[in-house]
């Protein structure tokens, strides 16, 4: 028997798979709308640059759009700070209470971008008045990801945690892909000069009602089952939480394995889905329109995909399925962005298959992260791994490619980063424990129980072969 299908056979007393559907669809879809309202904000960023470029910085347009470019990855700087003040809170006062403030914080600082003076009428207000706007979007994300993952993966049931975490990665490309598909939409029907004159904010407006739609499911939810169990404990005998202290010098290694898997996963996510419409209008020679079309088709085969692959991860392990993602990628990166330059067909084939590949990392990670720490460090353990990880590698991820490929010349740049980032995310799985199937519940990180299990085990067939030996001799 597998140590998958092992697990998935321990003591279900308290085991989530006992959650009703109605709370579990609704968590599904509370965790979900708070990714798609964050990645509905880049979808629009990424896929109205050029506009945004022209209308909020000065110099020339290769200026602007670095400026822009750098922007985006500002908001990611912030993260970090994030995550150590929502993840702890989280751990301490609830996963609900603290989704609800990041989702609205997120929804009104992207609004607000929508309505901001252009650079002609404010000067260097314009900028600074984004880049401020953006820092704040990215110190509401780095508690809102964190949060939504562990929401979504105590709620779901052990056996069919990869399945339901899919969604809330469904979630991260619904709203990336509602949000592209209204700046084209725009483009298409307005056309360019009114665009660049006004049409562009049209689409930030939006995040008013997703911010409510995302409030109303997130207030209308009891917590985790997992974390009351946990908060109920803690009125007892522990306290609920960690220190920071505590969080660094007790889980330092899931911390650090944590990070390295997020190198992989945000690297292939930000060059794929936000960089991509300025790589093929800039190096490609494409259209406006086809650029940002091609991509959008690519996220939307993934999308279906999505839970297929989650489905996968519970059958054969988180482990596996990232095997599969990471050695796919690296051996297939070069040979797909060298078909990109080989026309229309060739740039979508290219994309499709990097695609492909990337989802069963994508798919898997709601299920995953979370499970690498005890209830009573998740959020924090989660938030600050992934928000200083996607800072450094994730959101500069398009400003650095875009750097290099000027330095170079070479449109090879994103492929060669991806491999890189690839390298990073296969010598962190080496030390990561399988936890497809474990319990999310009690205080110790899930897995490593079951693990210790099969080295004793291991150990104890070892001396019945050796007794064995002795006994024959």
């Amino acid at each position: 028997m597998s140590y998958v299908q092992a697990s998935m056979k321990q003591d279900t007393t308290h085991d989530t798979t006992r959650t009703e559907r109605g709370p579990l669809r609704r968590a599904m879809a509370a965790s979900a709308i708070g990714n798609a309202t964050e990645w509905f904000d880049y979808g629009i960023y990424s896929y109205g640059l050029t506009y945004i470029s022209a209308a909020l910085f000065p110099g020339s347009t290769a200026q602007a759009t670095l400026f822009a470019l750098a922007t985006f990855a500002i908001s990611f700087l912030v993260r970090p700070l994030g995550g150590l003040f929502w993840g702890p809170l989280g751990d301490r006062l609830g996963r609900k209470h603290v989704l609800a403030l990041t989702i609205i914080i997120m929804s009104v600082a992207t609004l607000l971008v929508g309505v901001l003076p252009s650079y002609a009428s404010i000067g260097m207000w314009a900028p600074v008045s984004l880049i401020a706007l953006r820092m704040i979007q990215g110190f509401s994300t780095g508690g809102e990801y964190g949060g939504a993952a562990t929401f979504m993966a105590e709620y779901a049931p052990d056996h069919r945690r990869g399945f339901c975490g899919s969604f809330l990665e469904f979630g991260t490309l619904a709203g990336f892909s509602l949000g592209a598909f209204l700046m084209l939409g725009c483009s298409v029907l307005l056309g360019n000069d009114a665009m660049h004159a006004w049409g562009w904010r049209l689409p930030f407006l939006v995040a008013a009602p997703l911010g409510l739609i995302g409030l109303y499911l997130r207030s209308k939810m009891e917590d985790t089952p997992v974390f009351r169990e946990a908060a109920a404990a803690a009125q007892r005998e522990e306290p609920a939480g960690v220190p920071l202290r505590e969080l660094f010098t007790r889980f330092w290694k899931p911390l650090v394995l944590l990070g390295g898997l997020v190198v992989a996963l945000n690297v292939v996510n930000y060059v794929l889905l936000a960089y991509m419409p300025t790589f093929m209008k800039k190096e490609l020679g494409m259209s406006d329109n086809l650029s940002l079309l091609l991509p959008l088709i690519g996220m939307l085969s993934m999308m279906v995909l999505l839970p297929f692959a989650g489905a996968l991860s519970d059958r054969i392990g988180r482990k596996k399925v990232w095997w599969l993602s990471l050695a796919g990628i690296f051996v297939a990166a070069v040979p797909m962005f060298s078909l990109m330059s080989h026309g229309i067909a060739g740039a979508l084939i290219g994309l499709a298959v990097l695609g492909v590949l990337y989802v069963p990392q994508l798919a898997s990670i709601s299920a995953m992260f979370p499970a690498m720490f005890p209830t009573q460090a998740r959020y924090a353990g989660m938030a600050i791994a992934y928000n200083v990880s996607t800072s450094i590698f994730g959101g500069t991820a398009p400003m650095v490619t875009d750097w290099l490929i000027g330095r170079t010349g070479s449109t090879l740049v994103p492929a060669y980063y991806m491999m890189a980032a690839c390298a990073v995310g296969a010598f962190a799985l080496l030390f990561v424990t399988e936890t497809a199937g474990c319990s999310l519940r009690g205080r110790e990180i899930p897995g490593e129980a079951e693990k210790a299990k099969r080295v004793d085990s291991t150990v104890d067939a070892g001396d019945a072969w050796v007794d064995a030996d002795r006994y024959h001799a």
